[in-house]
């Protein structure tokens, strides 16, 4: 039966490959993506730097999975400093970032969930232990792993209103699923109830916190945050105001509340940091059409200052561009006052924990399922603001540059609340070491 499953499952991803073989290859000639990791995605065919080590296998999609795994690889390779600690990743993005935070690691693309490609993944890996970041749910994998008696553990779980009604239809096979990892950490209890109502195994369920609040940084004078105010040309007098993790039409509403205000606050600044890296031209270009300077964080640089571009508008205002991957949590620590984007379109919003950690005044839009829980927290302790679209951000930052004080008991609040989720990061190594079992 097992094998009959697999390969109707591999029926329906070529069919869902063909479906979407179009789309992709007009992405790849367009936009330049899905150009790389296909031979290690269809075949499985992975490698390893040092074969003869104990392996443990972390699997983060993208670049937030990838950044947030940052303490968890650290505090397990002290734990574990004999054992080669593998990272694969889905986007290209991730590859790229998990390639340059963690030299010292192997990276690899994963491997769709086709059982021949599992199957040689798991060959050629043979893994002491695999762990899964957030909730990734391949049933090839899962059921191959458990037949292989390859232990699995889901660290930081979550799963969303939406996805759970989606799973609650298949109900039997999520039950299936859900029996083959020994331990199920999640963020919240919330999570936990979600999971038992789907036929997770209640023994293994278990409430850990969410570690993205122990990789929040919380140290304004960071050297990584310094060497960014230094590149935006940032003095101690300016108030800046940065709208990050933005969608389209996020990056308008922002200049556009930053322009309106400026002759307020003539201190104010203005950073943008778009979510997809597809999209840096773009903004750069929407920059420009406002009659805007631009520095770019991806320009090339002359003796370490940033250098402005030779089509920028010479008396326009400046406007800094973060069109680079991987540092925008950095970022946040030169923020007055933070807008976190993909909460005025339909994404549901993007991390508001880094520049909370950070004590700054945070603002959101009302689409936030994706962190429900963070900002009901932030919003019932007033340490956060929701702002319903474009007029509405412009008069709540006006607001909070009027009352400074205002914006800062809302900084602290933000603080205190991230300072008090911290933790989560050792119990989660605690549970990988207990299902791992290495020997060092």
């Amino acid at each position: 039966m097992p094998l009959v499953f697999g390969w109707l499952l591999n029926g329906l991803y070529l069919l869902l490959l063909m479906a979407i073989a179009p789309v992709l290859i007009y992405r790849r000639i367009t936009q330049g993506k899905y150009r790389r990791g296909w031979y290690e995605k269809l075949t499985g065919r992975l490698s390893r730097q040092h074969p003869d080590r104990t392996c443990l296998w972390f699997h983060a999609v993208s670049v937030g999975e990838v950044l947030q795994l940052q303490k968890v690889l650290e505090e397990t390779e002290a734990r574990f400093p004999l054992a080669e600690l593998l990272i694969t990743v889905t986007t290209e993005t991730g590859y790229d970032v998990a390639r340059e935070k963690y030299p010292r690691y192997t990276v690899s693309f994963f491997p769709l969930d086709f059982s021949w490609a599992i199957n040689h993944a798991l060959s050629a890996i043979r893994p002491r232990l695999i762990v899964l970041v957030e909730l990734e749910l391949w049933p090839n994998l899962i059921l191959t792993a458990k037949r292989r008696k390859i232990p699995l553990i889901l660290i930081n779980g979550r799963m969303g209103a939406k996805s759970f009604r989606g799973y609650s239809r298949l109900k039997p096979l999520m039950k299936r699923l859900l029996s083959c990892f020994e331990i199920l950490a999640v963020q919240t209890e919330t999570y936990q109830d979600r999971l038992l109502g789907l036929g997770a195994p209640a023994d293994r369920v278990i409430v850990s916190g969410n570690i993205k609040f122990d990789r929040s940084e919380s140290d304004r004078k960071n050297p990584k945050t310094l060497e960014l105010k230094s590149w935006f040309r940032l003095d101690a007098s300016d108030l800046v105001f940065i709208a990050g993790s933005t969608q389209d039409p996020e990056e308008i509403y922002a200049i556009d509340a930053w322009l309106a205000l400026r002759n307020e606050f003539p201190r104010l600044r203005l950073i943008i940091v778009p979510r997809h890296k597809e999209r840096f031209d773009e903004v750069a270009d929407l920059i420009r059409q406002r009659g805007c300077r631009l520095i770019r964080r991806s320009t090339l640089v002359d003796q370490g200052k940033s250098s402005m571009e030779a089509n920028n508008v010479p008396d326009g205002p400046e406007v800094g561009l973060l069109d680079t991957l991987g540092e925008l949590a950095a970022c946040w620590g030169l923020a007055d006052i933070a807008f976190v984007g993909g909460s005025l379109t339909n994404r549901g919003g993007q991390n508001m924990i880094e520049p909370a950690g950070y004590g700054t005044a945070v603002l959101f839009g009302p689409n936030t399922w994706n962190f429900k829980d963070i900002t009901e927290a932030l919003l019932s302790l007033d340490a956060a603001k929701v702002v319903s679209g474009p007029d509405e951000l412009r008069e709540t930052i006006r607001q909070l540059l009027r009352h400074p004080d205002e914006a800062h008991r809302m900084g602290q609040a933000a603080h205190a609340f991230v300072a008090s989720q911290r933790g989560a990061t050792l119990r989660t190594v605690d549970l990988i070491a207990k299902v791992a079992n290495v020997t060092n």
